[in-house]
């Protein structure tokens, strides 16, 4: 007995299309949205951003299915070094009293840098 192929419809048949618009829409919320945190936020942020460049690349512990705490909070911790040490030279020492919670928001910083990272690696599909 012959059965006829069946037909779908044109939608159906390029759905990632789609996919690719609604990944970038999430994207574009996400980075319109952190121009809005508060000044020094968006300072950490960009200092962030490009600190976790060294930790980006295949095999990384941010890219790992259900990436270590201890590896993470270690990242942070590096980050918050270095930008202790920047504002160091810059003659902008972080307060004592202030330590704790900039340390806080480097984490928080840290943690939404790696899930957009991890959301656009490989062309906007989401690779975890």
């Amino acid at each position: 007995m012959f059965h006829s192929p069946k037909i779908l419809p044109f939608y159906m048949t390029y759905p990632l299309p789609l996919f690719y618009e609604e990944e970038d829409a999430v994207m574009r919320d996400l980075e319109y949205l952190q121009e809005m945190y508060p000044r020094e936020a968006r300072r950490y942020q960009q200092k962030v951003a490009r600190l976790l460049d060294r930790f980006d690349y295949d095999g990384s512990v941010i890219y790992d299915d259900f990436p270590d705490r201890l590896a993470v909070y270690k990242i942070a911790q590096d980050i918050m070094a270095v930008i202790e040490q920047e504002e160091k030279e810059a003659e902008r020492e972080i307060a004592p009293e202030k330590l704790p919670q900039i340390t806080e928001i480097v984490h928080i910083l840290l943690c939404n840098e790696i899930y957009k990272r991890r959301r656009t690696k490989g062309n906007g599909i989401v690779q975890f």
